[in-house]
């Protein structure tokens, strides 16, 4: 469904209490929802403890490959992102690539074998594995948790490096403020609960270390007639795109050379009285036979190219 079709599909299912899976791309230009009990036999999904298929072994042997972009294009790009936000165009932007990556292993082996909080396969065209949530409402209460802030859990030190890094704390709060005053646009009463607590996730062979936040507000009542308009409100999710979101977007527009697709966008499911949904990162595309997984990481005017670059090599992996 194109975007209207899709927001009013949404609305329609929610002021119906029908229980349903949404998916929207990073533009909105493409929107799936369909009801849970109708769901197509070619998508599986994992949101918390909610999931359509079973678990299955794990082969022993698999391979990967990727073909990370060299580092003097990635250097180019962020130089571009450096001069926007001198100008005082952007404040902080995360900026994307996508990686040609060979494997023996089919988009549906990615995502059964893949250990994450929030999985999705979709129709054989792409399959994520994010560590972030986007938005929770439950009763009345509204919450998100922006991530912002990634370094290997081996390095020495890792959770005070990463904590007292002062570009790191100033991405976060950046991205922290921008999702307090998006949940301002769709209800009340905006708090952050908590500030810059710290997930371990897998990632491939080693472990990272993420950074994230808890910010809540109060829904209004009759939240559930408009569920299509208040994700249209809220996306594409602030810690994807950066501040202030509408002119960050048009610059991400300029300097990425490819097409996100659903990359970035996000995916979920409301029950018939709560919501639930991730952001669509970590995440591998099947076009035409040929895989190709897309990552990035926000950019500040205290970015480091070589830091930055490692970050979105990081990123490249298949959680087993």
């Amino acid at each position: 469904m194109n975007h209207s079709e899709g927001i009013e599909k949404i609305n329609s299912l929610g002021r119906g209490r029908v229980p349903f899976l949404f998916v929207l791309s990073y533009d909105k230009s493409e929107i799936f929802a369909q009801p849970l009990d109708e769901l197509d036999d070619d998508i599986y999904y994992k949101l918390g403890d909610m999931r359509n298929y079973s678990t299955k072994p794990r082969i022993e042997e698999w391979t990967f490959k990727r073909e990370t972009i060299p580092f003097a294009k990635y250097k180019r790009s962020l130089d571009r992102v450096v001069e926007q936000i001198k100008s005082g165009n952007t404040y902080l932007l995360n900026l994307t690539f996508e990686t040609k990556i060979e494997s023996n292993l089919e988009l549906l082996d990615i995502f059964r074998y893949a250990q994450a909080k929030h999985k999705l396969y979709f129709k054989g065209r792409f399959v994520c594995f994010s560590p972030e949530k986007f938005v929770e409402i439950d009763g009345d209460t509204i919450s998100t948790y922006p991530m912002k802030g990634t370094i290997e859990a081996s390095s020495r030190n890792a959770k005070d490096e990463i904590l007292s890094n002062p570009k790191e704390m100033a991405e976060h709060v950046m991205i922290v403020d921008l999702m307090r005053n998006d949940l301002g646009i769709v209800a009340n009463g905006v708090k952050v609960e908590r500030f810059r607590y710290i997930d371990q996730i897998k990632a491939g062979e080693k472990e990272l270390l993420q950074v994230s936040s808890e910010v809540t507000a109060t829904m209004p009542d009759g939240w559930r007639d408009s569920i299509g308009e208040i994700l249209d409100h809220l996306t594409p999710a602030g810690s994807i795109t950066g501040t202030p979101k509408r002119k960050t977007i048009e610059i991400i527009d300029q300097i990425e050379d490819y097409d996100r697709g659903f990359y970035t966008g996000i995916f979920g499911i409301f029950d018939g009285k709560s919501l639930y949904s991730s952001v669509m990162i970590r995440y591998v595309e099947d076009r035409d036979g040929e895989l190709y997984y897309k990552s990035g990481g926000g950019i500040t005017i205290d970015s480091d190219h070589h830091s930055e670059y490692k970050e979105l090599v990081d990123k490249i992996y298949l959680p087993f």
